[in-house]
């Protein structure tokens, strides 16, 4: 129905989608061209830019031009549970969790505000979603401070850490040990 030129999106819709109004939810869906992901009118992910939005009568129309479904508003089902998006983010953090990782990035990953996946992820878990970050490259680097002999600067890189003087403070405050300290406790006969 829809392409991307502006004037053919109806102000009604566009205004929709840029308040999120879930009056509209089911009546019709919108795409992102630059994205290829449609959503329901009340998705909460950031604004597109209204010359990519392409307007949907039905999810199928949407699916039928290849766009695929929004995982945070779930167009073709219902949304997931708080504890499936903590899974979810648990999962992401635990696969990536040597790359720079922001709140706002997880936020677009798992297209929620930050401000949800920050209140939810530590209602669930009792963390914030940086401070399960540290835990996990701590954690990581005690692995490999015990089983390598890598340098103390080259294991914090491989764990997330781009300044190795901020990891040994991050590593000590959890720990009670330096990194040193700590490989010369676990690699001792």
């Amino acid at each position: 129905m829809g392409n991307t030129e502006t004037a053919s999106i109806p102000e009604d819709k566009w205004l929709a989608v840029l308040s999120n109004d879930g009056s509209y939810d089911g009546q019709w869906y919108y795409g992102v061209t630059t994205t290829g992901i449609f959503c329901r009118p009340s998705c909460k992910s950031k604004p597109p830019n209204r010359s990519h939005v392409r307007i949907f009568q039905t999810s199928r129309d949407a699916l039928s031009e290849r766009f695929r479904p929004c995982k945070r508003c779930k167009p073709v089902q219902q949304q997931l549970p708080d504890e499936e998006w903590e899974a979810q983010a648990r999962a992401y953090i635990e696969a990536h969790y040597q790359e720079p990782l922001t709140l706002s990035h997880l936020a677009d990953v798992l297209h929620l505000s930050p401000y949800h996946l920050q209140r939810t992820f530590k209602r669930l878990t009792g963390l914030t979603p940086a401070a399960y970050i540290q835990q996990i490259r701590i954690r990581e680097a005690m692995k490999l401070l015990a089983s390598t002999h890598l340098p103390v600067t080259d294991i914090a890189g491989q764990v997330g850490y781009t300044n190795a003087a901020h990891f040994t403070t991050r590593f000590q405050n959890v720990t009670g040990l330096t990194p040193t300290q700590y490989r010369g406790v676990k690699q001792q006969p």
